[in-house]
């Protein structure tokens, strides 16, 4: 005698797999299908193909959302089973031991070096750190697998980030600029006098941009009322020493302040500003074939749960 769904399930694909488990994960057919980078018709399909090779219901639909059956929790648990066999099969044979990450500078602390070691020690991978001027740009030729950005700045449609949790936003400029006559004080930075930078007063300044990976710039202020004067850097380093040469004023997370040591350069608060949000970009379809990078994302969030409540304390 043939059990029932037995015919249909020697059809059973792992793309059937894939998409069970993300409904499963996200409890909804809608999120599942962003993240799958798929139509949600066309996962509900491919779902309901596996309900009938199966001969079982795995979930059940209702207007309050998606749920499991008995039959769905317990598949489930195979079905991951099966996925992380698979995806440890390939990255044996494509011996897998390391994960790329990107960042265009200072990666925050101690978010890095927690999220880094809890990796490495349950994974027994390790985390390959690349510095680039664009982590996006290395991103979208898979030059890395998961990029460090920070701001709120638009990522593109192929991409989907996680956020970790906010940093404070402080000023930084020159202390003094050389003039043909001695060294004088920047007019496009507060003086000596001046412990604190506004940010409503935004239109007064002559902003530094790092037009790659900053996290303050143009699009900071999206009515125009921003600064009337920019001056734009490809990356950090020439950023650093735009403002250290007295160029314009910097924004920058107060990461910069802990971690930067520039004799030409003073750090002051910034009233009014909001907060620069960290995330980790990556491609969505690269988390359905690496174990690895479900897993650091993982890591990431756990670390970044300790960070928020540090920052908030």
């Amino acid at each position: 005698m043939t059990a029932p769904g037995a015919a249909g399930a020697s059809g059973i694909e792992l793309r059937h797999l894939r998409a069970f488990t993300a409904v499963a994960r996200c409890r909804s057919f809608t999120r599942a299908a962003e993240e799958l980078l798929i139509t949600q018709p066309a996962l509900s399909r491919t779902v309901a193909q596996l309900e009938a090779g199966l001969g079982v219901r795995l979930l059940e639909r209702s207007s309050r959302g998606v749920a499991l059956t008995a039959a769905g929790a317990e598949f489930l648990v195979h079905a991951e089973r099966t996925l992380a066999a698979f995806d440890a099969a390939l990255a044996a044979a494509r011996q897998e031991s390391t994960l790329r990450l990107g960042f265009s500078w200072l990666l925050p602390d101690p978010w890095a070096q927690r999220a880094i070691a809890r990796f490495e020690r349950e994974t027994g991978a390790q985390v390959e750190l690349a510095r680039c001027d664009d982590p996006l740009d290395d991103l979208d030729r898979q030059g890395i697998d998961v990029a460090l950005v920070r701001g709120d700045r638009p990522v593109g449609a192929a991409v989907r980030t996680v956020h970790l949790y906010d940093e404070r936003r402080v000023a930084v400029h020159a202390r003094e600029r050389a003039t043909g006559e001695g060294r004088d004080d920047s007019p496009d930075s507060p003086p000596e006098a001046v412990d604190a930078v506004r940010w409503q007063d935004a239109r007064e300044w002559t902003l530094v941009v790092n037009t790659a990976s900053g996290t303050t710039g143009p699009w900071c202020w999206p009515d125009g009322d921003g600064p009337r004067r920019y001056v734009q850097t490809a990356n950090f380093d020439e950023w650093l020493e735009s403002v250290a040469a007295g160029r314009g004023l910097g924004v920058v997370p107060d990461v910069a302040e802990r971690r930067i040591h520039h004799p030409a350069l003073r750090f002051l608060p910034l009233t009014g500003a909001p907060p620069s949000p960290v995330r980790l970009a990556y491609r969505p379809e690269a988390t359905t074939g690496s174990t690895l990078l479900r897993r650091f994302l993982d890591a990431a969030l756990e670390a970044a749960a300790t960070c928020a409540h540090a920052h908030e304390a």
